[in-house]
């Protein structure tokens, strides 16, 4: 399990380089993907229907033809400036790129930024309704991150891949970092349901309490609702979990 750990004032100096407009974080995170990593000729636009942004993809080429899909969308909703839901998540992106891809790895990582997730998951759907069944086939994990930085990091259990769960809880356990159970079935939806609905093993990280689901979606959203020391820790959780999963004998899923 070795990964490249980035100091926390990366992750906060990514975080707060926040664009106000979904056009903008786009071209950003397309920016901070070729900066940290991603070679130009596996980095994509993918034009996307009834949406005005492209889902933005870097692939990292692994060793084997084996997936993991790392996502999160960069569209926020109207009110608010959507630092919470979903910059947060957004920005770490190119972020664990860069911690994924200081050493050659077993699976081939794709990193996508979507859109229009609050549209209702257009980019997510959009993605996965376009691969081949053959390329879903190839997907071993998709890992969603959504409204980090509220609380301690936490998965919806309810509507995760079990053996994905268990993994996480392992490597919390492991790095001695706080992860919990925190189900939002009642709350919306995020762009790993796009693949869950494809059954293509699926978890989402995110940091939703009862106490913090009035930020979403209103004025509350702004870049002082991020707890640093949350999201950072949420950033060390994540990239240690893609690192072992590389390693994991996750079953091959059997679209």
């Amino acid at each position: 399990m070795r990964f490249y750990r980035l100091e926390q004032d990366v992750i906060t100096s990514r975080l707060k380089d926040m664009p106000l407009i979904d056009s903008a974080r786009e071209s950003k995170l397309k920016q901070l993907f070729l900066d940290n990593g991603c070679d130009n000729s596996h980095l994509q636009e993918e034009a996307v229907k009834h949406a005005k942004n492209p889902n933005v993809i870097c692939v990292v080429p692994g060793t084997s033809d084996r997936v993991i899909v790392v996502g999160a969308h960069f569209d926020h909703a109207e009110q608010g400036t959507g630092a919470v839901d979903n910059w947060s998540g957004a920005s770490l992106l190119p972020s664990l790129l860069q911690s994924l891809s200081q050493e050659k790895r077993t699976h081939t990582f794709i990193f996508v930024g979507f859109t229009d997730e609050e549209r209702g998951m257009v980019g997510s759907r959009f993605y996965v309704n376009a691969l081949a069944p053959k390329e879903r086939a190839k997907i071993d994990a998709m890992v969603n991150m959504d409204t980090l930085g509220l609380a301690n990091t936490e998965v919806w259990q309810s509507h995760a891949d079990a053996r994905l769960v268990k993994l996480a809880a392992m490597i919390s356990n492991a790095m001695k970092l706080r992860l919990s159970a925190v189900n939002v079935d009642q709350v919306g939806s995020t762009d790993s349901e796009s693949f869950r609905e494809k059954k293509i093993p699926s978890i989402t990280f995110h940091s939703v309490t009862q106490e913090t689901l009035t930020i979403l979606h209103s004025d509350k959203d702004q870049l002082s609702a991020v707890n640093l020391e949350h999201l950072y820790e949420s950033y060390k959780l994540i990239a240690a979990y893609l690192a072992y999963l590389d390693t994991a004998q996750i079953p091959e899923n059997q679209q």
